[in-house]
C-alpha cells in the first residue's frame, strides 16, 4: 500500500511536512513517496494528508494509479469532454 507522486507535481513543499510517516522526500524533478514508509495515513487520518493539501489536481495517485484529486476536484471545473462526431447513417 503506497501512494505515488507523479510528474505534474510542482515541488511546492506543502505535502512533505504533513506526512505522518515521513514517507515524502524532496527529489528532482518532483517529490517522491517512499513506498516502504507510506501507510496512506491509515490509522492516523481519514484521508491521505498529502492529497488533502496538494494544490495540483492529479499529482498524487493511489496504489491503483487513480488520482486522489482528479481533474475538476479542486477547481470545481469539470475537464473538457471529448466532442461527439455525429455522422448520418447511409440510406438503404
Amino acid at each position: 500500500m503506497a501512494l505515488q507522486i507523479i510528474e505534474s507535481c510542482v515541488n511546492c513543499c506543502a505535502c512533505e511536512p504533513l506526512c505522518p510517516s515521513q514517507a515524502i522526500v524532496a527529489a528532482k524533478p518532483h517529490f517522491l513517496i517512499d513506498a516502504k514508509k507510506c501507510t496512506e495515513c491509515v490509522g492516523d487520518f481519514a484521508d491521505p494528508q498529502c492529497a488533502s493539501i496538494c494544490p495540483v489536481e492529479g499529482a498524487i495517485l493511489d496504489c491503483d494509479g487513480v488520482p486522489l484529486n482528479p481533474p475538476g476536484s479542486l477547481t470545481g471545473i469539470a475537464p473538457p469532454r471529448p466532442s461527439l462526431v455525429i455522422t448520418e447513417s447511409p440510406t438503404v
